[in-house]
């Protein structure tokens, strides 16, 4: 608090994120077989074994008599985790006395599914008159404490994980809370640069110890060319993150037409997970990590009214389309003297963040909240 109040520049802001679905184009499925004493389950789960002992426990067996098969799948995205269909399978199964499979239709894979936790994030900083922030309250909550703790360098902080009773089930998502966390850090710090008068990504590097996290910066403002886009209604912004081991940098290009409309240019992302193994499967994995931070970025959003929700549908829930995909590239830094490390999941944290940034650049409104553009315009621009 002391430090808060000493800094000249201070700075308060509230954030959030809404509830998201995982949407896979393959709802939950399972089939179960009793047989010889014990239960074969055949069913598309990210956590086999976690789905074993779920079921073991509550159909009264021992984990021995149970086999998980997990065949090839659709995605999950961190929505399939553990044994729920399974476990409505296997107890059809057993009263039915013959193998029974169950598919869900769409609406149930909304309605009985988890979701993305939702966020409110506070955050408060302050800065000297030379430009450096001295103190950094940070609090999350409901969503979750990983990517909360800042990766710049900063001499006071306070950093905090509220959690809270959910109206909706909630549950992992691909990075769990670091897309929350950095979408208001992210911002935040675009905030404090320009209250201090310094450029986005000068600020972002004097404040930086961690050489590749710089380095990953550095590649993708160069790839976008930061600084050289002076159209009306056009900005650039920039976001980075740390996830799973792996460094991450995106950079947005956007426009933002007089009476709002927006649309998304362009996504550089540079990626520092160590060690690359398969360039095109991490170059894929990226831009899948692009597209799908498009959705939570832009208009991706739960509607729910008394613990029911209200657009359980791929006509009312609206998730990115091939025609929303902007000029997507891909900047991969090897490390080969480091361990592998995440590249799935990092990619996607810096997508939201880079696009309210780059917003902001293009038209002066600063938008808190995610979705930033649900209704494809940006609110107050015009």
């Amino acid at each position: 608090e002391a430090a808060l109040r000493a800094g000249p520049i201070r700075l308060d802001a509230q954030y959030s994120a809404a509830f998201i679905a995982h949407a896979p184009l393959e709802p939950r499925s399972a089939l179960a077989h009793w047989h010889d004493g014990g239960l074969t389950v055949w069913t598309g789960t990210s956590t086999p074994f976690r789905a074993r002992t779920e079921l073991a426990a509550a159909l009264a067996v021992s984990e021995e008599a149970v086999q998980v098969v997990v065949p090839d799948y659709g995605g999950g995205f961190g929505g399939k985790h553990g044994s729920v269909v399974a476990l409505e399978a296997a107890r059809l199964a057993r009263a039915a006395g013959q193998p029974v499979h169950v598919q869900w239709n769409r609406q149930e894979e909304f309605q009985g599914g988890y979701l993305r936790p939702a966020a409110v994030i506070d955050v408060s900083s302050a800065a000297g008159s030379d430009g450096q922030l001295t103190g950094w309250s940070f609090t999350n909550i409901n969503s979750g404490a990983i990517g909360l703790v800042p990766p710049y360098r900063i001499p006071h902080q306070r950093v905090t994980f509220q959690p809270a009773v959910s109206p909706l089930p909630q549950g992992s998502y691909r990075a769990l809370a670091a897309t929350a966390n950095s979408f208001a850090r992210e911002s935040h710090l675009d905030e404090m640069a320009s209250a201090t008068g310094a450029d986005p990504v000068e600020f972002r590097l004097r404040h930086l110890d961690d050489d590749r996290l710089a380095a990953v910066l550095r590649a993708a403002a160069a790839e976008i060319g930061w600084g050289q886009h002076s159209e009306d209604g056009t900005g650039d912004g920039i976001a980075l993150g740390m996830e799973k081991g792996g460094r991450v940098a995106t950079a947005a290009t956007v426009h933002v037409a007089p009476d709002g409309t927006l649309r998304v240019l362009r996504l550089v992302t540079a990626v520092d997970c160590g060690a690359v193994v398969h360039p095109d499967g991490l170059t894929n994995q990226v831009e899948g990590a692009a597209m799908m931070g498009l959705g939570g970025a832009l208009f991706e959003a739960v509607d729910f009214a008394g613990g029911r929700i209200l657009n359980a549908g791929l006509a009312t829930y609206r998730v990115p389309r091939l025609a929303d995909l902007p000029d997507v590239q891909v900047v991969l830094l090897d490390q080969p003297d480091q361990p592998s490390a995440g590249g799935g999941e990092t990619p996607i944290v810096a997508v939201a963040p880079a696009i309210g940034n780059a917003i902001f650049r293009a038209c002066g409104v600063r938008l808190r909240s995610m979705p930033l553009a649900p209704s494809g315009r940006v609110p107050a621009a015009g």
